[in-house]
C-alpha cells in the first residue's frame, strides 16, 4: 500500500474536546511521524503539527474525524 508523507496542522479552541482528539491521535498513533503542541495561554488556545506517513484515505479520514470535533480546526498538506 502507498504512502504519503502529510502535515496536520490543528488549532484546539474547545479545551472540552482534548480528551477526544488525543484518543483519535493515539488510535493512528502508527502513522504518526512526530508531533508538536504549543499552548497560546493570551489567546486560550492550543497549536498542535502532527506529521503522518500513512495512505492518503487514511490520512484524510484522520483528518476528517479531527475536524468533527466541536472547536477544533485542522488543515493537512500533502507531499508530492
Amino acid at each position: 500500500m502507498e504512502t504519503r508523507v502529510a502535515v496536520m496542522s490543528i488549532i484546539v479552541e474547545n479545551v472540552a474536546s482534548v480528551e477526544e482528539l488525543n484518543n483519535i491521535l493515539h488510535e493512528y498513533r502508527e502513522f504518526i511521524i512526530g508531533r508538536m503542541g504549543i499552548p497560546y495561554h493570551q489567546k486560550k488556545i492550543n497549536i498542535i503539527s502532527i506529521a503522518l506517513d500513512a495512505p492518503q484515505d487514511l490520512i484524510s479520514a484522520i483528518s476528517g474525524r479531527i475536524g468533527n470535533l466541536e472547536g477544533v480546526n485542522v488543515k493537512t498538506a500533502f507531499s508530492k
